[in-house]
């Protein structure tokens, strides 16, 4: 364990004290919720030149954090349509990407958005003219993967035809769009429907990472997340009516 990780685990670690004494710090290390698979909860968040940085680091910080409070491993990585090397995110941050695309590898796919306000520069318009990312994520689709989007990520996953008929989400400024291509619109902060997973607005990432991980790894593990960010998860979760499991 680096220095790092050394001093997140500290601060998990007084977290977990905060939400109770004893028993909060012995909800850091909280088992999976019953029913829930015991091997690795696999995170698969996807990059490409022109993504927004708050869209992919949020979620990517919550997943990694969730790993003091479960005794399920959380194994949180980037990978890009285009292998590994390196991507220019929105704002010209350069994120080193490390592992290729795999989906069958993984047990969430987060698609974060970026630049659809800019249709001649990288970013979700690019992705979609090029056809590559969408016919990709289309091609990922099977039983047992959850895919994921925030903000105008959702606009990706539209484009590969996965939002049509389906309860989803997005920036309130694409929402037309995915009504347009045959979203069912919903009012939700996060919409969850089962493997199809949207959140509306940029700072969304932090809610849709939050949601997942409570239901992939359970409540204690999302509240001891939250102390440990010190951000509570806001807006409401839309599910779908009856929906037992949550």
């Amino acid at each position: 364990m680096n220095r790092r990780n050394v001093l997140r685990a500290q601060v998990a670690v007084g977290a977990a004290a905060a939400l109770g004494g004893a028993a909060g710090v012995a909800a850091a290390a909280q088992p999976s919720p019953a029913g829930k698979p015991a091997g690795p909860l696999r995170v698969h968040v996807v990059l490409y030149d022109g993504v927004e940085e708050l869209d992919f680091a949020a979620p990517y910080e919550v997943f990694c954090a969730a790993r003091f409070f479960t005794d399920r491993e959380v194994d949180v990585r980037y990978v890009s349509t285009s292998g590994p090397g390196v991507v220019r995110a929105a704002y010209g941050t350069r994120v080193t990407v490390e592992h290729g695309w795999d989906p069958r590898a993984a047990d969430i796919l987060l698609v974060p958005g970026g630049g659809y306000a800019r249709r001649d520069s990288p970013g979700v318009w690019a992705e979609i003219r090029s056809g590559v990312l969408p016919k990709q994520l289309a091609a990922a689709a099977r039983s047992g993967l959850t895919v994921s989007a925030v903000c105008t990520g959702t606009m990706l996953l539209a484009a590969a035809g996965l939002t049509t008929n389906r309860p989803c989400t997005t920036h309130h400024k694409a929402r037309p769009d995915l009504e347009k291509q045959g979203g069912l619109l919903k009012n939700g902060r996060v919409v969850d429907d089962g493997d199809l997973v949207t959140a509306g607005g940029i700072t969304s990432g932090l809610d849709l990472a939050l949601w997942l991980v409570r239901r992939e790894l359970g409540a204690e593990a999302a509240t001891g997340v939250e102390a440990m960010l010190e951000y509570e998860a806001r807006g409401t979760v839309w599910t779908p009516p009856c929906a037992g499991r949550r």
